[in-house]
């Protein structure tokens, strides 16, 4: 095997930041010199909303390459900010044009060949599309792949990278600098041979062979779904489902060529990718770009950006809101006006209405208009959108029919489903159910994925005859879709179910605790079904948390009728969470089961 290259990276920090933590130091000087060669490129000027001699095209393109050859001759881009909302860095879709296909080129020359893959931790910066991008070109399979969640064992990351690794058949590893040499030991045992930061790829030789871009019905990249921590499962996708999903959520969202984003989300998650670099590239839109730590630490610099940029489109998880909402209770707003503001999509997680709606309250002065809001529902297998609700009709809520659906819960309507897709809801004999009743989403067209990478024996269990089994529960209303919540995550206490999320926000009401300290599920102890509770808590003495633990079990009896089982853990030992920053519930049941919240 080829010895596995490394340039030497920067110090390591002691802590490898999170991807709502800590963010890594000075980030953009760092990468000045991968993008040296960029000599026109002036940081002090975002590039612009709207093009000049650019005839706007809303999707409808054959692959990736194509949609940015494409971009690369109007005016847009992407804009990169830090935590104080300073422009970092900016890269007009000519430039990264330019850039990804001398990216292309390196890879070509060094031996890369069409269809291999390469990992990319993706970091929010240049590099991480010109690589991307650069991967398209090649003809070789870009992998992103998350950077550290909670860190505090960077043991714990090496083994997730290389699993990644190993599971991609990935030959080369790109880093960022302060992750180079976590990348070098993951890497160690396979079939690796070139891993490192960026500017080890920039001193390979650029080939003067033509580049191999990736075109209609070929691969495109591989996406680790959100839970892939320990046994990563890599989503196959391809040219051609993902500009059916691109072109047809920008139709559903009725994006114009006057529109422009700003986005924290991650760009290994579907919706930070797909949503805000990939998807605005094919209609030419520029997107204002911060990352997901520097958001964590200064939430309102968000919406600053949207009000300075005079953004039309924005997107989060519930989480999302609710922090700007609690940082303007504390925090005043400024200049910060959002009446530019078209489309807040929601979306990657249950919705909850109350943070919306207390959002839409904190938020009001400042302009913001509640009609804004955008549910939507989606998943990485089938590129990110399936249903969106109509541009600017807002929140709606609404109550299954279903007698066995639980008490009067009402659920976020999450709107049509896109142009050409079909969604069924069946019940576990596979029999389709009509309007108002509650069963198993599933979902075929074009943007469905082929298969997992690497492909398994026998995926029918997954997908079958172009169906797509979600895992997800919900059901139709006027035409509509509803989601209810996860299949596996339901909880059945004599003969009634129970959303774990709703027990869970219950308790989060709590004086002493804050959105995403509990997690609901159940066990089956032979005799019955019965609920827990696991709670990480604030430090308190012995009398406290036994205050706590009946205020908890009190709220579950009156709120749910239910009795529940009810485990404190330490805040610093905390709930364990997907690569996207969402709850576990399998894990912390697994972690329970194990006994591993014992003595706590």
């Amino acid at each position: 095997m080829t010895p596995i290259r490394l340039v030497s990276p920067a110090r390591l920090p002691d802590r490898a930041a999170s991807d709502l933590g800590t963010p890594p130091p000075s980030r953009f000087q760092r990468y000045d010199h991968a993008l040296a060669h960029s000599a026109d490129r002036r940081v002090d000027t975002p590039t612009p909303s709207l093009n000049g001699d650019l005839v706007f095209r809303r999707g409808g393109f054959t692959s990736l390459c194509d949609a940015l050859d494409y971009a690369a001759h109007g005016e847009t881009g992407l804009n990169f900010f830090d935590a104080r909302g300073k422009l970092s860095s900016s890269l007009p879709y000519r430039d990264l044009q330019v850039q990804a296909q001398a990216f292309a080129r390196r890879l070509i020359g060094a031996g890369f060949e069409g269809g291999e893959r390469l990992v990319l931790i993706a970091d929010t910066w240049p590099g991480f599309c010109i690589a991307f991008f650069g991967a398209q070109y090649a003809g070789v399979v870009p992998v992103p792949v998350s950077m550290p969640v909670g860190l505090g064992s960077r043991a714990g990351f090496i083994e997730q990278l290389r699993s990644q690794i190993t599971v991609a058949g990935a030959v080369g590893v790109v880093a960022p600098d302060e992750l180079a040499e976590f990348a070098q030991r993951a890497a160690e045992g396979t079939a690796v041979r070139l891993a490192g930061p960026m500017a080890a790829f920039n001193a390979l030789p650029e080939s003067r062979a033509l580049l191999r871009p990736f075109g209609a019905g070929d691969a495109c990249y591989i996406q680790f779904s959100s839970g892939s921590t320990r046994e990563p499962r890599g989503i196959d996708i391809r040219q051609d489902q993902l500009m059916a999903n691109i072109t047809g959520s920008l139709a559903a969202q009725e994006v114009s060529a006057t529109d422009s984003g700003v986005s924290w989300l991650p760009l290994y998650h579907d919706m930070g990718l797909i949503g805000f670099v990939l998807a605005p590239m094919c209609a030419q839109r520029s997107v204002d770009l911060l990352a997901p730590w520097d958001f964590a630490r200064r939430p309102l610099q968000w919406l600053s950006l949207i009000s300075r940029r005079r953004a039309t489109i924005t997107y989060g998880p519930s989480f999302g809101y609710d922090l700007a909402a609690r940082r303007a209770q504390t925090k005043a707003l400024g200049e910060i006006d959002l009446s530019c503001l078209r489309l807040a999509g929601v979306g990657a997680d249950m919705i909850q209405p109350s943070v919306l709606q207390r959002f839409a309250e904190s938020f009001n002065a400042a302009g913001f208009d509640p009609r804004a809001f955008l549910p939507s529902y989606g998943m990485a297998e089938v590129c990110v959108g399936v249903s969106f609700v109509r541009p600017f009709t807002g929140l709606r809520l609404d109550r299954p029919t279903d007698s066995h659906a639980g008490d009067s819960r009402e659920f976020v309507v999450c709107g049509r489903v896109l142009s050409g897709h079909r969604i069924e809801i069946r019940d576990p004999d596979g029999i389709v159910f009509g309007e108002g009743r509650v069963g198993r989403l599933f979902v075929s067209g074009p943007s469905v994925m082929p298969g997992y990478f690497p492909p398994v024996e026998d995926s029918t269990d997954v997908l079958c005859n172009g169906w797509l089994d979600t895992g997800d529960l919900g059901y139709w209303r006027n035409d509509e879709i509803v989601i209810t919540g996860r299949a596996k995550d339901l909880i059945i206490v004599n003969g009634r179910n129970i959303w774990p999320q709703d027990i869970e926000w219950s308790v989060e009401a709590l004086p002493s605790l804050r959105r995403g300290d509990a997690c609901a599920f159940s066990v089956d102890d032979g005799a019955m079904e019965s609920v827990v509770i696991v709670v990480q808590a604030p430090p308190a003495d012995a009398a406290a948390d036994e205050t706590l633990e009946g205020d908890i079990r009190q709220k579950t009896k009156e709120a749910f009728g239910v009795d529940g089982r009810v485990v404190l853990i330490s805040r610093r030992l905390g709930l364990p969470l997907t690569s996207s920053g969402k709850l576990s519930r399998s894990a912390t049941k697994a972690t329970f089961l194990a006994g591993g919240y014992a003595g706590q």
